[in-house]
């Protein structure tokens, strides 16, 4: 982290995942740097801009300013690349990147880092280029996602006796594997295995309703292209 005074900069390479208007010319943006997390800040001239136009889905270089810690910040952007090209065209891979960049614009708390995450969101739209893997891609991010947020999903053994074979089931309360045996008088309660969206969406609104925000429409939408 470096401070100018009487100005406060960070630079990191980023992901641009949202971009809203302010007035006619500027944008207020959210990029994902892999050194400081989420950062929010002013675009300049965003909505008139005739050469590196801010898209999100981008990756790029940013450097966020501010006179003190507590202010929006202005964002310079330097785009490199921009990875949601390919989702452009196609309904269900555009819905799991908005759907991962929603996620990670509710949950994660400004300026603290996730460079793991970082990386595997680089991973994750990196193979929305590719013919198949998305959906599979998709739901490994968002496992990964619930890890960083204090949820791990642990599917290596029985949460109960430790067994490692015939694990069907998962505990709600724990995010832990069940076997056969040690499920069979709760199953009422238990999800079935495999993991889906549907077992994932049910932690994901876990944490929404303990930090008290509402589970973003966008990851709502996603089921319905499943």
């Amino acid at each position: 982290m470096h401070y100018n005074t009487p100005e406060m900069k960070l630079e990191s390479a980023g992901i641009l995942i949202d971009l809203r208007p302010i007035g006619e010319r500027d944008a207020v943006a959210r990029v994902f740097t892999r050194d400081f997390g989420v950062l929010c800040g002013v675009m300049r001239a965003a909505q008139i801009a005739k050469k590196n136009i801010p898209l999100v889905g981008q990756v790029g270089a940013a450097a966020w300013n501010a006179r003190l810690d507590t202010q929006l910040g202005t964002f310079h952007w330097e785009a490199e690349k921009n990875l949601a090209a390919v989702a452009m065209t196609n309904m269900k891979k555009l819905a799991q990147m908005n759907a991962a960049f929603a996620l990670i614009a509710a949950l994660l708390p400004e300026r603290e880092g996730y460079s793991s995450l970082y990386d595997e969101t680089l991973d994750f739209l990196n193979k929305l280029s590719a013919p198949v893997g998305a959906d599979d891609a998709y739901l490994r991010w968002e496992i990964n996602f619930l890890r960083e947020l204090g949820y791990a999903l642990d599917l290596s053994r029985c949460a109960s006796c430790g067994e490692i074979e015939n694990l069907n089931y998962l505990s709600p309360r724990t995010g832990r594997a069940v076997c056969d045996n040690c499920a069979a008088p709760y199953l009422d309660k238990v999800y079935n295995l495999p993991l889906n969206l549907g077992i994932t969406m049910r932690f994901i609104s876990h944490v929404c309703e303990s930090q008290g925000v509402n589970v973003p429409v966008a990851r709502q939408i996603l089921i319905k292209h499943n």
